[in-house]
């Protein structure tokens, strides 16, 4: 779902801000968003295990709370997005493609901002309560995003034989590292102010230095392989001429945001809640206690379609549809991305 929001970044810097080699490319990413926000929230509607109980959310709001305004922007992002790619891909509203790009972008902040709160808003979690959610998962969109996207357009392209050319691939590497920079940079930020306050000291040595597999994620999953390393790869000499080398930077970026949100959201839960602080309690819930957890077959296998239902939904729309990128260089000034 986070990545569905940033995924519509590429087309919102071509619609919103005027960038044409964007412009080419705001079909698939409007397509990749609907795909993948479609396949996120299949996973979480499948997860109830009373699938028909979400006809309640849907028909019953309660304004108070951040996961029924998260229905509305789920379902305002498909309806915005629709008549946006509407827009880009037919002649006749053509004129009319700048203001839903804008709309659209507004709307993709907006859920992503609600997406981060529903952390951000969680008082009893020691690991969430945090202000810095909100922007934070919005850099974490763009980050996700722009990687997914750099990875299907690259087997899109090797699909058709298609070279994509240096200066566009120099300018899209570049990009993705000022969002990996910037989602290390609020890492740190949350990281650091959670050590100010003592009552969160106990959470974060759980998740920096003693919460096995969580602290192994954290740091070798989305500080490194999420993070430096693709940092590493994209300024690496020669990268610009190397489809193959960006290729795996973009996919590393996305198995690392796997690693964060497994991290956020399994290891946030896994740790106790202080349900009495100063004191200390035990009971046969396991008050107190570091909750063990593995994910089940069905849990990975649940997991997993959500990544298919995406990965069908894209296939199908380009084999149907015009979405690969054309670019027309002529009208295109990118000497300026690339001076390296």
């Amino acid at each position: 779902i986070v990545a569905a929001s940033g995924v519509l970044n590429v087309a919102s810097i071509g619609s919103v801000f005027g960038k044409k080699m964007y412009k080419a490319r705001a079909p698939l990413s409007g397509m990749l968003a609907l795909a993948m926000l479609a396949g996120g929230l299949g996973v979480l509607v499948l997860d109830l295990g009373r699938p028909d109980r979400l006809i309640v959310a849907m028909t019953h709001y309660n304004f108070k709370s951040i996961f029924a305004l998260n229905m509305i922007f789920y379902n305002g992002f498909f309806a915005i997005v629709g008549l946006y790619l509407i827009t880009l891909m037919s002649r006749n509203l053509k004129q009319y493609s700048h203001t839903m790009g804008l709309i659209a972008f507004l709307w993709r902040l907006a859920l992503t901002t609600a997406t981060g709160s529903i952390f951000g808003f969680l008082v009893a979690r020691a690991g969430y309560n945090s202000a810095l959610y909100a922007p934070m998962f919005i850099i974490y969109s763009f980050a996700y995003g722009l990687a997914a996207f750099i990875v299907v357009q690259s087997v899109m392209y090797k699909w058709n034989n298609i070279e994509v050319d240096e200066r566009i691939l120099c300018r899209l590497k570049n990009l993705l590292a000022v969002f990996v920079a910037a989602s290390l940079y609020f890492t740190a930020v949350l990281h650091l102010t959670n050590l100010y306050f003592a009552k969160q000291w106990d959470f974060e040595r759980f998740i920096l230095t003693d919460g096995g597999i969580y602290t192994l994620l954290f740091w070798g999953g989305q500080v490194f392989l999420g993070g430096i390393l693709p940092l590493l790869m994209i300024f690496s000499p020669g990268a610009a001429k190397n489809p193959a080398l960006i290729f795996f930077a973009a996919l590393l970026v996305v198995i690392g945001g796997h690693a964060q949100m497994y991290v956020t959201i399994v290891g946030g839960q896994a740790f106790p809640l202080n349900l009495f602080p100063g004191y200390s309690q035990s009971s046969s819930f396991y008050d107190g206690v570091i909750h063990p957890y593995a994910p089940s077959l069905w849990e990975l296998m649940l997991g997993l379609g959500g990544i298919a239902i995406a990965f069908l939904i894209t296939t199908a729309a380009v084999r149907v549809l015009k979405f690969l990128p054309e670019d027309d260089f002529k009208d295109i000034d990118l000497e300026s991305a690339c001076k390296h």
